[in-house]
């Protein structure tokens, strides 16, 4: 029985190691995360109409959108879609708002 509990404790050890190294890395992995924002998330911003000037914060931190694949319509030249706090925007490069679309 002492035998059996000296070889089966570097196993235990190792086990517990590699659940220490992935509970940091799950902490590790919530802590990036809450620096990233979520886009997709709704959030209501009143401002955001046609003519609106974005602040670029806003604006480069949001994802760009394929408009085929969410139903949007073709953006002009010098002008996309992005995806920002669970709405589809439609600007251009100097942040004008062209039209807002809540996200499904």
């Amino acid at each position: 029985m002492l035998a059996l509990a000296l070889t089966s404790s570097p196993v235990v050890a190792q086990e517990h190691s590699d659940q220490d190294r992935h509970d940091q890395g799950d902490h590790h992995d919530q802590a990036h995360s809450q620096d990233r924002h979520d886009n997709s998330r709704y959030q209501h911003h009143n401002e955001w109409k046609k003519g609106y000037r974005f602040q670029h914060e806003d604006w480069d931190r949001g994802d760009r959108v394929d408009y085929r694949q969410n139903h949007l319509s073709r953006p002009p030249a010098g002008r996309e879609w992005r995806r920002i706090d669970g709405n589809f925007v439609l600007g251009d490069r100097d942040g004008v708002i062209f039209s807002v679309r809540t996200a499904h």
